[in-house]
């Protein structure tokens, strides 16, 4: 089962603040998909994983940076992806700005700080890549699947597709975390998807036919 639709990238070639950042998102709304300590090891994870959601140490101590796997991820696998980094350097941060960060997290952080610019990064990806999609169809959905999703699925579906993360479904709709848990694994295993950037592509495109 799915323990939680939002899945991290964490690419940092300092093995501690890496281990620290997984250490932070234990017992949050967000899971480590993966960790990657130089940019080889992320363009692997990448072409073969399909995270939600990068964190990507700006100055990494190998031969390509985070921009530069920032500019890969927007050209080949859009999603979120937030700056982890120590630096002010002027040139730096205007190549980093260019490529449309979803945030910054600057070092020295805390947990409290990570978390929340997560959910951020997460909701504020989620809203504008859906601004020119129309709305949801639940028939429109279930004319391209051979198990038709339910009305209730449906609801869950919809409040992926809007950032939500599964406590702020648990809250909106009234309902158990683990009943939360098992309509979004009913959903992703429907729609032949392994998380919820998957997800999102596919119905988004269901939309758009």
């Amino acid at each position: 089962m799915f323990t939680s639709p939002i899945k991290i990238l964490i690419v940092e070639d300092e093995p501690l603040i890496a281990e620290g950042i997984a250490l932070h998102l234990k017992n949050s709304a967000f899971s480590v998909s993966a960790i990657a300590y130089d940019a080889d090891e992320a363009f692997q994870v990448l072409q073969t994983k399909t995270p939600d959601i990068a964190i990507l140490d700006i100055n990494l101590d190998s031969n390509k940076d985070g921009i530069e796997l920032a500019e890969y991820i927007n050209k080949t696998c859009p999603m979120p992806f937030i700056y982890l980094t120590s630096y002010s350097d002027k040139a730096i941060m205007e190549r980093a700005k260019a490529t449309s960060p979803a945030g910054f997290i600057v070092k020295p952080f805390n947990k409290n700080t990570l978390l929340a610019t997560l959910e951020i990064a997460v909701s504020n990806f989620a809203q504008q890549s859906n601004n020119h999609v129309p709305q949801l169809s639940l028939g429109k959905i279930n004319k391209n699947l051979s198990d038709p999703i339910s009305e209730r699925e449906f609801e869950i579906l919809q409040l992926l597709y809007e950032g939500k993360n599964n406590q702020e479904i648990c809250d909106q709709l009234f309902i158990a975390m683990n009943t939360v848990k098992r309509h979004v694994t009913n959903v992703y295993f429907k729609l032949d998807t392994k998380s919820r950037t998957e997800a999102i592509t596919l119905i988004r495109n269901y939309m758009l036919k």
